[in-house]
């Protein structure tokens, strides 16, 4: 490629033959979201490092190694954001939105952690996020991970499995880190070389470990359910017993912990087997402790992210992409005059016709050439404006799909006779 410039690594472009699946994948989670009563916040991709060090937490990995950290002209250390659930926070909080309300929102767009890319895992990757503050009962956990299996089951997936948890109060997880480190301390020499640093620094994340030798080593561990207060048990019995009811199939996994410091409590993940190592699709849980951490009133709080390239990929790994609509029709043009009037034209019928798929044939050429380039855009039929058919108040049209003659018809009944055309 010579000296062209490429794109960043780990940061893709998504090209027209892929942002169709994506906007039907996009087109049915925010359209659950909607019907669930939920409001579109939209939030910056950059804000000051701060936020993220004191809500996700200084020593975890997305701190420590993985965020896009600079210094501006100010001298003001900002970040782009790496999850979406601290600007959001941020946000309700500057704008009053949780003063003697619960709001339930959704946000979507682009997150950026520097990681090793890799299939499902990029460094600019998209979530879709729901956020809901002010509700403290297993009903509105119950609810958001009822929607999140409304979301998959109306894009087709069924080859997904719930993964639910409870980590209990701060308290009952310091308890907890105290044994686990008491234990793990004592077979350090087995354990991978991440979980010997987190081990120091953040050693919930151990049960979270993918190395088969540290799994081994968790099985005679202590576990996270021992140190649970009475409060937080009858919370997560609460939430199983709705989620029973709703007919919503989960396991529970005493080691799913999630990777942010701010959970507490409930915390679920969706996850599939069919995407290799990358297998959550969709994860989130409860952080009543955040707003008061970041200076505000205590404010319980839940929520979700999906990640949409592993959405997509799912989609696409099971088959379930819909076909992509090609265009209705291409309008093929002979002449200054048959330019101008097809302008008129396709403005008259794009009137008459509301979704209709029509491009305009621009940049001259033979007829030969546009007809080529007509069959080869997918379109159903090709409308042809010329100097002769303009004389007569008439154009061509030619269905591009049974191979069969062109027509000549009156631009008066050309709307209806499309409109059947496409109907069948």
């Amino acid at each position: 490629m010579g000296n062209t410039i490429q794109s960043v690594r780990g940061f893709s472009d998504l090209l027209p033959d892929q942002t169709p699946l994506w906007r039907h994948v996009e087109g049915i989670l925010t359209g659950v979201l909607d019907r669930y009563g939920y409001r579109e916040i939209r939030l910056p991709q950059l804000e000051k490092t701060e936020l993220f060090a004191r809500t996700i937490g200084e020593v975890t990995d997305i701190v420590e190694k993985e965020m896009y950290t600079f210094e501006d002209r100010n001298g003001d250390s900002l970040s782009l954001r790496p999850e979406g659930t601290a600007g959001c926070v941020r946000a309700c909080m500057q704008h009053g939105l949780l003063h003697n309300q619960q709001p339930r929102l959704w946000y979507t767009g682009s997150m950026f952690r520097h990681e090793r890319p890799q299939k499902g895992r990029l460094r600019q990757f998209h979530q879709i996020g729901a956020e809901v503050f002010g509700l403290s009962g297993p009903d509105i956990d119950a609810e958001l991970i009822i929607m999140t299996a409304r979301m998959l089951r109306e894009l087709g997936l069924d080859h997904v499995e719930l993964q639910l948890n409870t980590l209990g109060t701060a308290e009952g997880r310091r308890r907890y880190r105290e044994a686990l480190v008491g234990f793990l301390g004592g077979h350090r020499a087995a354990l991978d070389d991440d979980s010997q640093r987190r081990l120091d620094t953040n050693p919930l994340r151990i049960l979270d470990s993918k190395n088969p030798e540290t799994q081994r080593l968790l099985d005679a561990a202590p576990v996270l359910s021992d140190f649970l207060d009475d409060e937080s048990r009858k919370h997560f019995e609460g939430l199983k017993s709705l989620l029973d009811r709703a007919g919503v199939a989960y396991r529970v996994n005493p080691r799913l912990v999630r990777g942010l410091d701010y959970y507490g409590r409930t915390v679920f993940e969706w996850v599939t087997d069919r995407l290799g190592a990358q297998g959550t699709v969709c994860a989130g849980g409860r952080y009543d402790a955040l707003v008061e951490q970041l200076g505000g009133r205590p404010t319980p709080a839940v929520g979700f992210a999906l990640g949409l390239e592993r959405i997509v990929a799912l989609v696409e790994e099971l088959g379930l992409a819909p076909q992509q609509r090609e265009l209705d029709v291409y309008m093929v043009v002979a002449g200054d005059r048959a330019q101008e009037a097809a302008l008129v034209l396709a403005e008259r019928l794009r009137d008459a016709l509301p979704g209709l798929r029509l491009q305009m044939h621009c940049g001259g050429g033979s007829f030969k050439s546009q007809f080529k380039r007509a069959d080869r855009s997918g379109a159903r039929f090709a409308v042809v404006l010329a100097e002769d058919e303009l004389a007569r108040g008439q154009v061509g049209l030619k269905d591009l799909r049974d191979g069969g003659e062109q027509h000549a018809v009156g631009r008066e009944e050309l709307p209806g006779l499309l409109a059947t055309g496409l109907d069948e």
